[in-house]
């Protein structure tokens, strides 16, 4: 069975808000064994709506619809809908009474405008919000479904958990989709695939791979469809035993874990600490590793050390060594990394020093040379990179970079 999402709205398509909706459905439409054909986004239009629904209609099972039903003029989606439906319109007392709950909660009399919110097309089931004026709707024709939500995403999640995914799941027999990943950092997409070539072309013929690249991180994707969720589970967990021994040294873990999660864990569950030095970076390795709940526990603190004398007054690095090597050079990111560790009297200690660009490259040391150190119990380990050209990118790559070769180091040690 295959679903389609229609955005509407010209706050979307002029790049106003983030359509975060659609990726969201997505992902609950597939984890109920229903997959997504195609992602529509529709201006506020009577005959660009009903073009997209008719298009929509003929390729898939499932159409769902999210936005324009507000209650000022702008918003078309209901008024569109009883067109293409056909349909005349009737007063829905429960929406009015939800609509009244919600209104009294504020101490505020419903409008005539909002009244209109319980005015739907005859021929839809609603669909009760718990948290908005807008009810949801359900169309059938021809043995296809249609649904109608709000576009405020907490609004449309309310209505998709708690009544459209369990009705689809009624009403269709869907089989079961199970979805795999494996993450990996510091080794490219064209490598990867190199690597594991052989294990890739042994898979069974319902598994299927995908890279997905990002910065310095490659995910990969098993995904099967079967009707035995016990069995696909065993032999994902079958395959993916093969291939770690190929890739051992690039998995830093699975599913939704992020690369700062895994490191903090592992600092935690050693019972040791953590200190940043960064100048290039300026604080990104800080942020990453404090967006975590708990960070406390291991991290004591950064220095951005982006101007040589913080380099030199803060971290202890030597003038000579800045003048002889330069700030981006093995020596100076050794120096910042053992400065630091030793200044927060931490167990571990990140250092980086480079050149983010768009200015600053020579033929020497082009834009995006970096140097990465790591401080630990044992001594410290040095790495020179070269991350591209982009300044964004090469931030976010040295960034989960410092972040391997210190979850490395810390199972080394």
């Amino acid at each position: 069975m295959q679903a389609e999402i229609i955005t509407i709205g010209d706050e979307i398509l002029i790049g106003q808000i983030v359509d975060t909706n659609s990726a969201w459905m997505a992902q609950q439409l597939n984890l109920a064994g229903i997959r997504v054909k195609q992602i529509t986004s529709v201006s506020d239009d009577e005959q660009h709506i009903l073009q997209a629904l008719k298009e929509a209609e003929n390729r898939a099972d499932v159409i769902l619809i999210t936005g324009g039903l507000g209650p000022t003029k702008d918003d078309i989606t209901k008024k569109t809908l009883a067109t293409y439906f056909n349909c005349g319109w009737r007063f829905d007392e429960q929406v009015f009474e939800d609509v009244s709950r919600i209104f009294a909660r504020f101490g505020r009399k419903v409008t005539d405008v909002n009244r209109l919110q319980a005015q739907v097309p005859d021929c839809c089931t609603t669909i009760r919000n718990s948290k908005g004026t807008a009810p949801g709707m359900w169309f059938e024709r021809n043995g296809k479904v249609f649904v109608s939500m709000p576009g405020v995403p907490s609004e449309m999640k309310g209505i998709m958990k708690n009544d459209v995914i369990p009705l689809l799941c009624k009403k269709y027999e869907t089989p079961f989709i199970l979805h795999r990943t494996i993450l990996t950092q510091g080794v490219g997409e064209s490598m990867l695939a190199q690597i594991i070539s052989d294990w890739e072309d042994a898979l069974p013929a319902h598994f299927k791979l995908a890279y997905l690249p990002a910065f310095s991180q490659v995910r990969l994707r098993l995904t099967a469809v079967g009707k035995q969720e016990h069995l696909l589970k065993a032999e994902a967990d079958e395959l993916i035993e093969k291939l770690k021994p190929l890739i051992h040294e690039h998995i830093f873990g699975y599913e939704n874990e992020s690369l700062e999660e895994v490191v903090g864990a592992l600092l935690r569950e050693r019972k040791s600490s953590l200190a940043t030095a960064e100048s290039f970076t300026g604080g990104a390795i800080a942020a990453a590793l404090t967006s975590i709940s708990g960070s406390s526990d291991y991290y004591q603190g950064s220095v951005v050390s982006y101007a040589n004398s913080i380099k030199v007054n803060e971290l202890g690095v030597s003038e000579g060594d800045l003048k002889k090597f330069g700030a981006v050079s093995q020596q100076v990111a050794e120096q910042m990394a053992q400065g630091v560790k030793q200044k927060f009297n931490t167990d571990y200690a990140i250092s980086t020093t480079g050149i983010a660009g768009p200015s600053g490259g020579s033929e020497a040391k082009p834009v995006g040379t970096a140097w990465i150190a790591i401080a630990g119990p044992n001594g410290v380990v040095s790495v020179k990179y070269a991350f591209g050209e982009q300044r964004e990118a090469i931030i976010q790559r040295a960034t989960y970079t410092a972040l391997n070769m210190l979850r490395k180091t810390i199972l080394k040690d």
